[in-house]
């Protein structure tokens, strides 16, 4: 009976400890945060306990701090344009020269037989003056030797100048037509294939106009190159000239008409639109370039249609050349790269391809190596001191 009792007590012990031992105890109330004062140091309510808390017991938010302000790119002075061509003497010189030593060599020969007049034609047309022109000088060369006689080093150079310069031309009219027409501004249109710098002379050529104190508007019409646009944004802020441009793959057509529209309600003086390049051989692609002209002339007539080729391609841009003129209105060229090529006979070649002549020159890759062409220079260029 006295373990009965024994064991029942042991059970009611274990059974009233279990229920203690699991039962929640009371969790501990998280402390009371005080309010934040208002600002300008007003203290705010008792805090529990009866403590006021005041602005000391509260650390104020940092000052906020103002935003950087981005500086607008400094404008740039460019120089004129006139003179340029001078200036680039000697870059011209070194890629020029040895074309114009090899025929003043061949020229001041005691004998010139029949073998030296072909070694000067071939001279020539190693230069890429075309059979033609090359035929020419050594005809016109040939009669004025046989009629002087004896020669000078100085009257061969002068001989071989004044050729050269006739066959490039000194007659032609290669002024711009940048002036506006009263209230619409002069447009200028920039073709050719890709790859040839068309967007980089459209920005050299709006800079060289602001340097000669024209305001210009830069159309960005080559949609399908993001970066074209991006290009001429770059050279329009350093000069201060506005850019128009679409959204990537936007018509050009309709891009080319707001860059004359804008032109026009803005005043400015002239307005150079960029072209996609295109290979002169899609036929979709060229009858696009024929719109974008179309289009523009519906307010105001188009300038100047340049055809921009590289001079490293020699006679291969000819054909370039003539699709683009059967295209559009082709009134001048602009050669570059012509600081990196030998065959400085191009310029008589595409003119005599043509019938336009030589306007611009790209001499470099520096934002004023584009020069007005001057035949003299030029010839000066080649043949050295």
């Amino acid at each position: 009976m006295e373990y009965v009792i024994l064991a029942v007590a042991i059970l009611f012990v274990a059974v009233v400890g279990g229920v203690l031992f699991l039962r929640p105890g009371r969790r501990k109330a998280p402390p009371r945060v005080p309010p934040t004062p208002p600002p300008g140091g007003v203290s705010g309510p008792p805090a529990p306990g009866g403590t006021t808390v005041t602005d000391e017991d509260v650390i104020a938010p940092p000052a906020p701090v103002p935003l950087d302000t981005v500086a607008p790119p400094e404008i740039e002075k460019p120089p004129p344009s006139a003179g340029r061509l001078i200036r680039l003497r000697a870059r011209l010189a070194r890629s020029q020269n040895a074309f114009g030593k090899s025929l003043l060599v061949l020229l001041s020969r005691d004998v010139l037989d029949d073998d030296a007049w072909d070694e000067i034609e071939d001279t020539l047309l190693a230069a890429d003056m075309g059979v033609a022109p090359a035929r020419q000088i050594v005809d016109d060369l040939r009669t004025k030797v046989q009629v002087l006689g004896s020669r000078t080093p100085a009257e061969v150079r002068g001989l071989l100048k004044d050729e050269l310069v006739t066959q490039i031309g000194a007659d032609w009219d290669r002024a711009l037509s940048t002036e506006p027409h009263g209230n619409r501004p002069a447009v200028i249109l920039v073709v050719g294939v890709n790859g040839t710098g068309k967007t980089t002379t459209c920005g050299k050529l709006g800079r060289a106009l602001v340097g000669d104190g024209r305001t210009v508007l830069l159309g960005a019409a080559d949609t399908f190159r993001a970066a074209a646009a991006d290009q001429l944004v770059t050279w329009g802020s350093r000069v201060g000239a506005e850019v128009v441009r679409g959204p990537e793959g936007a018509d050009p057509a309709s891009v080319a008409f707001e860059a004359v529209k804008q032109g026009i309600d803005n005043k400015v003086d002239t307005v150079i639109v960029d072209t996609a390049g295109r290979l002169h051989t899609k036929t979709g692609l060229m009858d696009e370039l024929g719109k974008v002209k179309r289009v523009v002339e519906k307010q105001t007539e188009v300038d100047e249609v340049l055809l921009v080729l590289d001079a490293t391609t020699g006679q291969n841009g000819l054909q370039q050349a003539r699709v683009f003129a059967e295209v559009v209105n082709v009134t001048g060229i602009v050669l570059t790269k012509l600081d990196g090529t030998a065959k400085g006979g191009i310029v008589v070649a595409v003119q005599r391809e043509l019938g336009v002549p030589v306007k611009l020159v790209g001499l470099g890759e520096g934002p004023d190596d584009l020069a007005p062409f001057e035949p003299e220079s030029f010839v000066d260029a080649i043949l050295g001191d």
